[in-house]
Parts: structure tokens; C-alpha cells; sequence
């Protein structure tokens, strides 16, 4: 097996790929035409953040069976693309846990004692004493937004330092936020209480400007901020106006919402502002760790069939993939469907299965179920590996139903989601074997494509609700691409579902909120998994 290595990876790894068998071509900083005309050589490659893996990329791979990411983000590889071509993604989501958080803990201490201005100022000859006063952390609460592992362990490591720890996460189940000796509160209280907020979420439609002027608005006066997560979920702009007033005390990034970060950057300039070039995830310990833990992944893939850490597939047998993907499709998308719109910690899932696909081992879709349901939420990359372990942290209860009975369909799946002292449906099944459909959401019958961006807006049963909808997308230039009405009974709860062909533009949601008889609107991104 040929294997390339495009971006700067641990001697360790590429010594575990040698004693396989492999050859191995360690090539980095490759231009794009170049690595076009490269690619097609390998049947394996490893990454880390540097190489953009698109879908143009994929298609001039002609031998590529596997793309291994050294790291937990994913953000350069093209997943679908990979997926459609029968490309196996893996990564190595645990392998940076400690070290991103130690960076952040350590980005929260030199922020609150300035100790990089102080050092800069003792480093040009000057004894500035008087003008670095700091912070004391002692009893401060730390806001976390987001504890998967790296806000977990982030939690910890200030709890060790006398900090109160609040935190938001719709998905943590309140008996595990006991455990971990952590307060679960709503976003706006977190906002409102935190005197930092360090913010552990994937960059999604939902978390992009997060923290913006309007939410710091809310915030304690000399509130510090911290994003070592993504580029983005802060609004730069906002932060740095907020900086200069002195709302925000200071603030510490990792990431930019563009990297490089360009030198005219308003937050360059600004003296509460600390950062680094994201450097979360470099120490010596956590690199080797990701090596060598994406070179045995690879081992294994070739030499057994094994996909440990697969973000794209489950490990089945090969000869079963082909009849199982469209179910592991329909799967992962009903879980993701579910986490955008039910509200609370998540307590149960159920998973029933009825019809031909209960003939199936009910284990891996049950599992892309779970990869589905807490993508959104978590700023690891959930994967078909770790997605049980996840749901277990986090006291989620799972259970699977089968049934050879699924009524008027040859396959139906079903998932029941108990979180917020309620309890949400939504089945779907397969339109000859291959296309997913949303044939349920709780009460309502709809017959709905899982993909792209959708709004869901429920409404009472009234005349001129949908003509009201319609003017208002009309009026903001968004293109109806599918729509679909459904009622419980006449007069009285109806549900719309709109598809889109592109996210939601600002200020629309609020728009649709404020028409009359609606009662709620959700939006639902769909454009991500398999």
C-alpha cells in the first residue's frame, strides 16, 4: 500500500506505517496542482489541518481507499465527497482532549494577570508595576459553553483552581452535569452570571456569531471571553468594539474566523486582546498521540478490514456495507434531524425498527442514530466509534425495538428522543431501497427530503398562514426549493416544512416569529452527515 503524508506528522507514525509493509511518501506543503497530479499514486492518505482535501481532490484520487486525519477537526476534509466515492474518513478525536484544554486553561490565566503585555513591556526595558493589575480566579464562575471533552475536561482543570463552573449543553443529561460538580443553566443565565466565557462548540450555522454585540450586551461589566474552538462563533467586529469600551475586559483567541489572521484584524491592535495561531492542539505529547493513533487506525483498515474511528462509515462487513448505507444515511440523518429540534438535557433514545430492515444487526444504525444526534451539539467530531461512549458520559439511556410488522412500508425507523420532560418522534424510511425519506415528526404525517436547510414552523390551522410565510421569504429574496403542510385536524395544529436552498438569511427568523397564528419556528441544517 501506498500511503502519502501531505502535512507534518510525528516520526512515531510514519515508522508504525513502515513496519506494516507501507510505503510511505512524506510530502508537505504541496500546491494544489500538485497535489492533484500526486494523489492519484496513493491508496491512503494522512492529514492534519494544513490540507485542503476537496471534492476535486477526491475525484482526481483514483486509487484512494482511506483519508486519515491527524486530529479531531474535519473541517478540510470533504466528507461526502469521500463517502460518495467509497472513501473511508477516519480521525483521532481524542488525541488533542488535554492539551486544547491546558491551552485554554493557560490562555484564561495569562488574560486575567496580562502576564503577555507585562512581559513585553519588562522585555523593552520598561518596570511597569502599577499598570498590569490583574484577576484573581479564586471563586470567579467559569461559563462553558458546550462540555463534550475538551469543555469537560476544561471544567476540571478550574475546578482545580477554585472556580465556580456553569455551563450550556441542551444535550447533557442533568444527573452526568452532577457528577462533574457542574451547573447547568440556560445560555442567557450563562451569559448573564459567567465573569468568563470559554466557549468549546462546532462551528455551525447556529453557533456563527454566537457572541455578538446584542449577547455581550447582557453580560457583567469586565466579562473576559475565550474561544480556542473555532473562527467564528465570536463576531470580531462586535468583540473588538466591546474591547475598546471596556464591556469586555479582555479576551483570548486561538482561532480566527480567517487564518491567517490579516495583520489589519481590529482585535490585532487592541492591548485587553491576547492570541495565538492556533496552537491548541501542539505539544509534543498530543502530536505523537494523533500519529500514532491514525497510523495503527490505517494499519488496521488495510491489514483487517477494521474502521476504528470511521466518521463516514461503521465497521461492518464490507460485503453488508452496500445494503446497509442507505439505512445508515436514513439513520444518521433522522438523529441529526432530532437534535435540532427537540429542547433539554437528552434522558432516552429509543430506536425502533420495523419491517425488512429489523433483519439488519440493529448495532451500527443505532449507532449513526447516536453520530447524528450529537454532532450539532459536541465540538469533538463525533464519529461511529466514539458516539455510544459519548451518549454513555453523558447518561443518555438507549434502547432498540424490532418489529417484522412496518404497516403500509417495507421498512420503517423510527426514534423516540425523551429529553426536557417530553418526548419526540420522528420516523422515516426508504423510497426503493435508496432515498430517505421523513415520513413522521411527532404528531404530524409528512412525506419530507432530509437535506439541505429546512424551516419547520408550527402554526395554527388558519387561512393566509402560508401566503404570510411565503410573502415574507418573498420579501427577503429566499428561494422556496420544496414545501409541505400537514395538520393533526382541520382547525387546529398544522406544521409546514420548507426547504431551502441556502441557509436562512439574519433577521428572517425573527420576521416569521412575529407573524400572526405561528406558534414556533425551528431551522434544521441537514446538509451535513453521510
Amino acid at each position: 500500500m501506498n500511503i502519502l503524508v501531505s502535512d507534518s506528522l510525528s516520526k512515531q507514525g510514519v515508522e508504525i506505517l513502515e513496519r506494516a509493509g507501507f510505503t510511505v511518501d512524506v510530502k508537505t506543503k504541496m500546491p494544489k496542482e500538485e497535489l492533484l497530479k500526486e494523489i492519484k499514486h496513493y491508496d491512503g492518505l494522512i492529514v492534519r489541518s494544513g490540507t485542503k482535501v476537496t471534492a476535486e481532490v477526491i475525484a482526481a484520487a483514483e486509487r484512494l481507499k482511506v483519508i486519515g486525519r491527524a486530529g479531531s477537526g474535519l473541517d478540510n476534509v470533504d466528507s461526502q465527497a469521500a463517502t460518495k466515492r467509497g472513501i473511508v474518513v477516519m480521525n483521532t478525536p481524542g488525541g488533542n482532549t488535554v492539551t486544547t484544554a491546558e491551552h485554554t486553561m493557560a490562555m484564561i490565566f495569562a488574560m486575567s494577570r496580562r502576564i503577555p503585555q507585562a512581559t513585553a513591556s519588562v522585555k523593552a526595558g520598561k518596570w511597569e508595576k502599577d499598570k498590569f493589575m490583574g484577576v484573581e480566579l479564586y471563586n470567579k464562575t467559569l461559563g462553558v459553553v458546550g462540555i463534550g471533552q475538551i469543555g469537560g475536561y476544561l471544567a476540571k482543570l478550574a475546578q482545580g483552581a477554585a472556580m465556580n463552573v456553569i455551563a450550556y449543553d441542551p444535550y447533557l443529561a442533568p444527573e452526568r452535569a452532577e457528577k462533574m460538580g457542574v451547573e447547568l443553566v440556560e445560555l442567557p443565565e450563562l451569559f448573564r452570571r459567567a465573569d468568563i466565557v470559554s466557549v468549546h462548540t462546532p462551528l455551525t450555522a447556529e453557533t456563527k456569531g454566537l457572541i455578538n454585540a446584542t449577547v455581550i450586551a447582557t453580560m457583567k461589566p469586565g466579562v473576559m471571553i475565550v474561544n480556542c474552538a473555532r473562527g467564528g462563533i465570536v463576531n470580531e467586529a462586535d468583540l473588538a468594539e466591546a474591547l475598546r469600551s471596556k464591556k469586555v475586559a479582555a479576551a483570548a483567541f486561538d482561532v480566527f474566523e480567517e487564518e491567517p489572521v490579516k495583520p489589519d484584524n481590529p482585535l490585532l491592535a487592541l492591548d485587553n486582546f491576547i492570541c495565538t495561531p492556533h496552537i491548541g492542539a501542539q505539544t509534543g505529547e498530543a502530536q505523537e498521540n494523533v500519529a500514532i493513533g491514525i497510523a495503527e487506525q490505517i494499519v488496521d483498515y488495510f491489514t483487517k478490514g477494521i474502521a476504528r474511528g470511521a466518521v463516514n462509515i461503521p465497521s461492518v462487513p464490507p460485503e453488508v456495507l452496500p445494503r446497509l448505507q442507505p439505512y445508515l444515511s436514513l439513520a444518521e440523518k433522522l438523529g441529526l434531524l432530532q437534535a435540532q429540534l427537540c429542547e433539554g438535557g437528552i434522558e432516552r433514545v429509543t430506536v425502533e425498527y420495523y419491517g425488512e430492515v429489523s433483519g439488519f444487526s440493529a448495532a451500527p444504525l443505532t449507532i449513526a442514530v447516536l453520530k447524528g444526534l450529537l454532532a450539532p451539539i459536541l465540538e469533538d467530531v463525533v464519529n461511529y466509534v466514539n458516539a455510544p461512549v459519548i451518549a454513555k458520559e453523558r447518561g443518555i439511556e438507549v434502547k432498540e425495538v424490532k418489529s417484522t410488522d412496518a404497516g403500509d412500508y417495507a421498512s420503517v425507523v423510527r426514534v423516540r428522543v425523551e429529553a426536557g420532560k417530553a418526548t419526540h418522534r420522528i420516523a422515516g424510511t426508504l423510497y426503493h431501497r435508496k432515498h430517505p425519506r421523513v415520513i413522521e415528526i411527532d404528531d404530524f404525517q409528512v412525506e419530507v427530503v432530509p437535506e439541505g436547510h429546512m424551516i419547520l414552523i408550527l402554526n395554527a390551522d388558519k387561512p393566509g398562514v402560508i401566503g404570510s410565510v411565503g410573502q415574507a421569504l418573498g420579501a427577503h429574496q429566499v428561494n422556496i426549493a420544496r414545501m409541505q403542510c400537514s395538520r393533526e385536524e382541520r382547525g387546529g395544529t398544522a406544521l409546514l416544512i420548507i426547504g431551502l436552498d441556502a441557509p436562512l438569511p439574519a433577521g428572517v427568523f425573527e420576521t416569521l416569529r412575529s407573524l400572526p397564528h405561528i406558534l414556533s419556528v425551528k431551522l434544521a441544517d441537514l446538509a451535513r452527515g453521510l
